[in-house]
């Protein structure tokens, strides 16, 4: 499996089909965003399409072919390729989304392993449900940003209690990016990891750590 990073919330992961599906390749992108926010938006070509809430920066799917990706935005269960994906109910706020609208959390699982990704997510706490929900976690792609999100504290505390295998933080500050929020400096600090820096970052099941959590951080 390779993981790709373009910036803010979006990733792309590539995978093999399920054993069901057949021999190829799975692809699915999450939170694709607009270039008004200062980055190159990657060209949709997609199996999936993942959108965890309706901002401009998480939900660009200008140029995606509706009859051949499937568009997910919201709750519930979904299957394409052998790829598995779980949305989860969330808040963008500490105030029950009256502030910033609801939020989705995805847990995707393909080649048997596990991904989280928590979108926007800002709540203080988690609710029980989501917890039990979300399940067991390989690797978990957290907001670190602030602002509009969860802060570095809290998304250390979020860490703790889910207890990836890997963490690999988003939705902070980096060159060009017009959206004011911290860097992911004060969140490696408080976590207390040396991040692994990468360009992709390929993972196998068998290579997931087995004792220690590993944060990577793309470049």
């Amino acid at each position: 499996m390779t993981i790709s990073w373009f910036g803010h919330s979006c990733f792309r992961i590539e995978s093999k089909e399920g054993p069901s599906a057949g021999s190829g390749q799975a692809s699915v992108l999450i939170d694709p965003f607009s270039k008004d926010i200062g980055l190159k938006p990657p060209r949709i070509k997609d199996d999936l399409v993942l959108i965890t809430h309706n901002h401009y920066d998480h939900n660009n799917i200008e140029g995606a072919d509706t009859q051949t990706t499937m568009i997910i935005d919201g709750p519930g269960e979904y299957e394409k390729k052998g790829v598995y994906v779980r949305g989860i109910i969330s808040y963008h706020d500490k105030n029950k989304g009256q502030e910033r609208g609801l939020n989705t959390i995805y847990v995707i699982k393909t080649e048997d392993i596990v991904i989280c990704h928590m979108g926007d997510f800002g709540q203080d706490k988690f609710e029980e449900h989501q917890l039990d929900d979300i399940g067991d976690v390989d690797v978990l792609m957290l907001p670190v940003g602030g602002r509009y999100t969860i802060d570095y504290r809290e998304a250390v505390e979020i860490a703790s209690q889910i207890e990836p295998k890997v963490i690999i933080p988003m939705h902070y500050k980096i060159k060009d990016l017009k959206i004011d929020i911290d860097g992911p400096d004060k969140f490696i600090k408080e976590l207390g990891l040396t991040p692994e820096k990468v360009d992709k970052y390929k993972i196998a099941k068998k290579n997931l750590p087995i004792e220690e959590m590993k944060l990577v951080l793309f470049n």
